[in-house]
């Protein structure tokens, strides 16, 4: 008898499909995710949120738990919208990272750093009428740019966050940081599925979501 490895995904969906249509639920019904990358990649995980629906006390749970570095993924459209320029003219991160210039609502924040002003930022940058002239920049968000056809054509974070804001019919922008462990370091599988199962959240991977867009449904 052959003895297969039972991934530790299997707990949230037995299959690809399955993971993802049970992310989709729980980004429909407000709740988090987590996403990984392969492990010969970033082999981290993301927590993520819509933009529309995140909570103050699930930023609070974000900066709490993640790297701090908290970032809104964002269309190409919205980001032209808002008039973001990516960060520097020449990315030599070693994944491409798509940062834009960093920003901070103009108005109905302080510090801009506590949860309830980053939520702001975030509600004002993700309205469907937002403008350039409500954003001050630099701030404390940091906006990403996902590529147009998102994990087919980048498997990053950045663009499986939109993708699954899209397939979950919900609009696009999206919410994530960095998972990290108590001692600094950053989560890896076994700790991020610890903490899935401790907050009630769904993990599935950008390998889920490629699989999922390619052989079941696409939102193109």
């Amino acid at each position: 008898m052959i003895l297969t490895a039972i991934s530790p995904l299997e707990k949230f969906g037995l299959t690809s499909q399955e993971r993802v249509e049970n992310a989709l639920k729980h980004l429909q019904n407000g709740k988090g995710i987590l996403l990984t990358d392969d492990e010969n990649r970033e082999n981290e995980g993301d927590l993520i949120f819509s933009a529309h629906t995140m909570s103050v006390q699930d930023m609070a749970l974000m900066i709490k738990e993640c790297s701090g570095i908290v970032c809104l993924c964002l269309t190409n459209e919205k980001a032209d919208q808002l008039q973001l320029p990516y960060m520097v003219q020449e990315n030599t991160s070693h994944f491409q990272t798509p940062f834009t210039i960093t920003i901070e609502a103009k108005n109905g924040v302080t510090t801009g750093v506590s949860a309830a002003d980053r939520i702001t930022t975030i509600r004002t940058a993700a309205a469907q009428n937002a403008q350039a002239s409500h954003l001050a920049r630099p701030g404390h968000i940091f906006p990403l740019r996902a590529k147009n056809n998102g994990v087919l054509e980048r498997n990053g974070h950045t663009e499986g966050s939109v993708d699954l804001m899209k397939l979950a019919g919900l609009q696009p922008e999206a919410v994530l940081c960095e998972l990290m462990n108590e001692d600094g370091t950053m989560s890896k599988l076994n700790d991020i599925v610890r903490f899935a199962n401790h907050h009630d959240l769904i993990v599935l991977s950008i390998e889920d979501i490629t699989y999922y867009r390619k052989f079941v449904r696409d939102y193109i």
